[in-house]
């Protein structure tokens, strides 16, 4: 089973995801948490040492930074770190370098495709 963390400060995201992956989620191939902000998904990876395979942050988010987060992950979570993809809907290219500089393994802008991101998924997750 995949298990997703998806991190983003916007409440309608979890109702969203939660439709995109049903037949997913339905199939146990994958299951979704989620967290508000980068404190709380912290607190999350850390109370499930190794289980989480893959996690979907925003970057703009109140506090800490999608891309504070990704660092955290990268140096905190060593063996090995599971799979950061950054999601947000400003894409230029600073936040696209700084977030592969950081250890990003994949990036993507809002809107979402949903298609693609499954691809990845599944791609990253059957690793």
């Amino acid at each position: 089973m995949i298990n997703i963390l998806i991190v983003d400060d916007e409440l309608d995201v979890k109702g969203l995801f939660e439709q995109r992956f049903r037949k997913e989620i339905k199939a146990g191939i994958i299951e979704l948490n989620f967290a508000h902000n980068a404190q709380d998904a912290l607190a999350y990876l850390k109370d499930h040492v190794g289980r989480v395979s893959l996690v979907l942050s925003d970057i703009n988010m109140p506090g800490q930074s999608g891309l504070d987060l990704l660092a955290a992950i990268k140096q905190g979570f060593v063996n090995p770190p599971p799979v950061v993809m950054m999601i947000t809907a400003y894409g230029d290219e600073q936040n696209q370098q700084k977030a592969y500089n950081l250890g990003a393994d994949d990036f993507f802008t809002k809107p979402l495709d949903f298609g693609a991101l499954k691809e990845k998924v599944m791609q990253y997750g059957n690793r």
